[in-house]
């Protein structure tokens, strides 16, 4: 089940959990397992953040959940607001543990194998300074190991702790056996066994600093999404009968106006109502072009206000802001898991008990075909203690959650938002992506070109009476000419004008979508729309118009009639304008190996000349298809066989995007768009998609990386280690190299996209 349905279940809550003490793969498989056995409960356990994502059904208690993992050997709170508390596996909690490992192993490893170094009784030395490393030192690993037994269950701690203890007992009982077995520098009168503290005390000091390197390195990956929680500003100044307030941004209401002065951060999602600037997006949407702003245009919380003072109604606060679903959906995408992260986990339930029976067979069949006598009993404590060590499943653990949450958490800084683990796979296996043209390849700003006025009419004339009736439509057709008549209006306005530069107010006004508008205009019957909608009210469209109109379109315009009183009046040529960088992300796409299809609802020509201006084949458009039809085209590509990504970014597309294989919604602004795509980008960048593409990609890409380096550490160390050809020693530092590798490996992605 994917994480999405599990936050659609009925009559079901989402608890998130803070659990302390897990330290790899097992513990997380071991928990959900816990906790999936409670009726209706389904958890998704992260490593990295140490928590875990719990729905529930009504019936069970948060108490209940807390007692289950606490239960299962590990300690569990409900994640509360504030930060959670440091850890037993914290950075600044191992590093005392550190040092005092590293200050004492260093004279017990000179002392035990450098002649030079040694003197009468050594062993005795070297057993009192490794003392406090593998008792106090290595803490942390007996006791996850301790709590995990009392359970009768094994993670790679209880590998570790096994290990270590077996060496220093070992050589503890060596050396209490025969206490003056080195009385004598050297290694004479040790041919039948020898003392191992040297070991225990190198493994626990090279286990501890992997483990410190590896907590300071997931901070790391996370620290994206506590950068992005904390952008949001802290308190803004609220207008209130004329008198402004400054209040804290957690109490701002709905309808709340703010004023924000230049430089100052937006508190909320808003809608401008007086005033016009620059809105430096980019910490929202990755967008480096700062956007202008004025009334009506809908403002992001935590955007910058560049340059003048606004005046901003809130319409969103709290956790409905973009911000919140912004985080929300970060972490959610951060604690599933891609279906390759659940082979993983399969493997590593059994890993552990797997190990300890080879190890006990390494130490058995060594003694039987070596011989305890000289000098076998210790080749073959040797190499189990190796297989031990060398099989600490840690970086198998770390491979996937860590590559996703610095995937995600880079995507987050960059305006892009990857739902879910699954999303990963999807991209990998996309090879068509089709993409609607308006507002997503071209601005989606039309604007007036030209005006044609027929016999009997003036172009000034056409123009005001369209703009006067679609004035009360909200189409972005009807805005564009209402907006070209508004401003024909105030530029010929005089003081002497009584209207003021106004349009005149209509009457009767009637619409139909996909057709066009009527209405009565100072008394005069205006129809303003398409060639059906202007047939549909009776109106007769001359051979000559119709030719200006097919000359309009196949010069790229989208056109539109204009009737008065029943006789065609003229035509109103709109464009559209292609966006910057739309040609270059085709491009892109088709490094990709994506094939781009372009899909709109306009005509032919239109589709056409922009499609030609993009790079995209003229066999790959989708012209005249009405919003419905949209998934129909989805549809009909993926009954040929092919993988299809669909972007757009509006309510229309929605559909589209849920019935494609990978839906991007382009965008801050269309709630219903985002719920229904895989992928999010804040901006309106086409180039922003192809980056969210290659971003997933490379996050799948680096996590399949360090998937294989773990998996082949193992299956290649254990068996060489089992044949005695490893030092207990080499294989601590092995184990703690490979897991600092993977969670290395996963920073890489942090400067995805950087230049340079």
């Amino acid at each position: 089940m994917s994480s999405h349905e599990l936050l659609h279940q009925p009559k079901t809550r989402v608890v998130e959990l803070d659990i302390e003490g897990m330290t790899c793969a097992s513990c997380v498989n071991r928990v959900e397992k816990k906790l999936g056995k409670l009726h209706g409960v389904q958890a998704l356990v992260n490593l990295p953040l140490e928590s875990a994502h719990v729905t529930v059904p009504a019936a069970i208690t948060d108490e209940q959940l807390l007692n289950t993992v606490n239960a299962a050997g590990y300690k569990a709170t409900v994640r509360q607001p504030t930060p959670a508390a440091e850890t037993e596996h914290s950075p600044g909690r191992l590093r005392p543990r550190l040092i005092l490992a590293a200050a004492l192993t260093v004279p017990v490893f000179l002392i035990s194998m450098v002649p030079a170094f040694q003197f009468p009784q050594w062993g005795w030395a070297a057993a009192v300074l490794a003392l406090p490393v593998v008792t106090w030192a290595a803490w942390p690993f007996h006791r996850a190991a301790a709590i995990n037994a009392r359970h009768f269950a094994s993670t790679m701690d209880t590998l570790v702790s096994i290990g270590v203890v077996a060496a220093y007992l070992f050589s503890a009982w060596q050396l209490f056996a025969d206490p003056l077995l080195t009385q004598h520098p050297g290694m004479e009168g040790m041919e039948q066994g020898g003392l191992y503290f040297e070991v225990a005390a190198v493994v626990t000091t090279f286990l501890l600093l992997g483990r410190y390197l590896e907590a300071n390195a997931k901070q790391k990956a996370g620290d994206a999404l506590h950068a992005l929680l904390s952008l949001g500003a802290k308190d803004a100044t609220v207008l209130n009968d004329g008198t402004e307030h400054r209040v804290p941004a957690g109490r701002l209401q709905v309808g709340d106006v703010l004023v924000i002065r230049p430089g100052e951060k937006i508190a909320t999602d808003g809608v401008v109502i007086e005033g016009t600037s620059a809105v430096d997006a980019s910490l929202v949407t990755g967008e480096s072009v700062p956007v202008e702003v004025g009334p009506d245009s809908r403002v992001t919380g935590a955007t910058i206000n560049a340059s003048g003072r606004l005046l901003v109604r809130a319409t969103r606060v709290g956790s409905e802001t973009t911000l919140a679903q912004m985080a929300r959906l970060v972490s959610q995408a951060q604690t599933g898991k891609a279906p390759i992260a659940r082979l993983a986990d399969r493997i590593s339930a059994v890993f552990v008990p797997v190990v300890l029976v080879i190890a006990a067979l390494t130490f058995v069949l060594w003694l039987l075909f070596a011989g305890v006598e000289e000098g076998g009993l210790r080749s073959a404590f040797i190499a189990a203690v190796a297989v031990l060590v060398i099989a600490c499943p840690c970086a198998l653990g770390l491979a996937t959650p860590v590559g996703l949450l610095t995937g995600t958490g880079r995507g987050a800084q960059l305006g892009i938002l990857i739902k879910g683990p699954q999303v990963l796979e999807d991209t990998r296996t996309v090879d068509t992506i089709l993409l609607d043209k308006t507002g997503t390849v071209t601005t989606g700003l039309l604007a007036v070109h030209t005006t044609l006025a027929f016999e009997g009419f003036e172009e000034r004339e056409v123009l005001r009476l369209a703009g006067s009736v679609e004035a009360a439509s909200e189409h972005p057709i009807a805005r564009a000419i209402a907006a070209a008549a508004l401003a024909q209006q105030a530029g010929t306005a005089t003081q002497s004008d009584s209207d003021g530069g106004r349009l005149p107010s209509v009457q009767a006004f009637r619409s139909a979508p996909g057709g066009g508008v009527a209405g009565t205009v100072e008394g005069r019957q205006i129809t303003a729309g398409r060639s059906g909608w202007l047939e549909e009210n009776g109106i007769t469209l001359a051979p000559g118009q119709l030719k200006l109109l097919a000359a309009a379109e196949a010069a790229g315009a989208t056109a539109i009639w204009v009737a008065v009183d029943g006789t065609a009046a003229g035509i109103i040529n709109l464009r559209d304008t292609i966006k910057d960088g739309s040609a270059a992300a085709v491009g892109r796409m088709k490094s990709l190996g994506l094939r781009p299809i372009l899909l709109t609802g306009d005509n032919a020509a239109v589709a056409a000349q922009v499609a030609a201006a993009v790079g995209i084949d003229s066999a790959d458009v989708y012209a005249g298809v009405l919003p419905e039809g949209k998934v129909e085209v989805v549809r009909t590509l993926q009954s040929r066989g092919e993988t299809v990504a669909m972007a757009g970014d509006g309510v229309n597309d929605a559909a589209a995007l849920a019935q494609a294989d990978l839906g991007i919604a382009m965008g801050s602004g269309t709630d219903v768009a985002i719920e229904a795509a895989d992928l999010t980008v804040m901006g309106n960048d086409l180039s922003q998609v192809v980056q969210a593409i290659a971003l997933s990609r490379r996050t799948l890409a680096t996590i399949k990386t360090n998937l294989f380096w773990a998996f082949f550490y193992n299956a290649v160390g254990i068996p060489v280690a089992a044949l005695g050809l490893l030092n207990p020693m080499i294989a601590g530092a092995a184990m703690a190299a490979s897991s600092v590798l993977v969670v290395a490996n996963s920073l890489r992605l942090r400067s995805f996209g950087k230049q340079g």
